[in-house]
């Protein structure tokens, strides 16, 4: 089965949003290059909330791009969904989305999308699995993220990292007890704005 890899851009303190999910400057790099992540085609949701699409680095393209290719189910919180309305049932990158939440579907909400709310963190690893066969598991860090590592279920840690710092908010591994422990990065790239590490958890 494929990878699970907790994934979220953070600030330098480790937050991914402000106290009130305000990501502020952390996207920032999304949008200072020159090459985009992916070819826009005008329809469906717009993830850049710019109309523009996100126009990056050419290292943080490659980084990004390989990444999405590799993702076939993203797991999120109920935190996220509610902020962006599940991105109107079109997620930015994978075929399913398993939602974490102890509330079910909004009633009559996109009914063509792949979407599947599961209400503990290791029956929704174990369906994201089911549905991503081979391909990447994609886990939203903050709360959620933090529950799966804490339950042994992450393979990988990729992080982000805007040069901001919050001083308090969202923690990118959310209210997590414990030492984890994870190896020396496998993967640095330097973006514009922005540095990308990957770190396998060490088992």
């Amino acid at each position: 089965m494929g990878k699970v890899i907790m994934h979220n851009v953070m600030s330098v303190d480790g937050f991914i949003a402000d106290e009130n999910d305000d990501v502020g400057p952390l996207h920032d790099w999304y949008f200072n290059g020159d090459t985009p992540i992916a070819e826009q085609d005008g329809q469906g949701f717009d993830h850049s909330g710019a109309g523009s699409g996100f126009q990056v680095s050419r290292a943080s393209a490659e980084y990004v791009r390989e990444m999405w290719r590799s993702i076939g189910v993203i797991v999120m919180g109920r935190r996220l969904f509610d902020l962006t309305n599940g991105w109107e049932g079109s997620p930015p990158t994978g075929d399913h989305v398993v939602v974490v939440s102890h509330r079910p579907k909004p009633e009559g909400w996109h009914p063509e999308a792949s979407y599947h709310f599961v209400t503990d963190v290791t029956a929704a690893i174990a369906k994201a699995q089911e549905l991503a066969g081979e391909r990447t598991v994609s886990l939203n860090a903050g709360d959620v993220g933090g529950q799966v590592l804490a339950a042994g279920l992450v393979d990988e840690v990729a992080i982000d990292v805007a040069p901001v710092v919050f001083g308090s908010g969202r923690r990118y591994f959310g209210g997590i007890d414990g030492q984890h422990l994870l190896e020396q990065p496998h993967v640095v790239v330097q973006g514009d704005g922005v540095l990308h590490l990957k770190f396998k958890v060490r088992r």
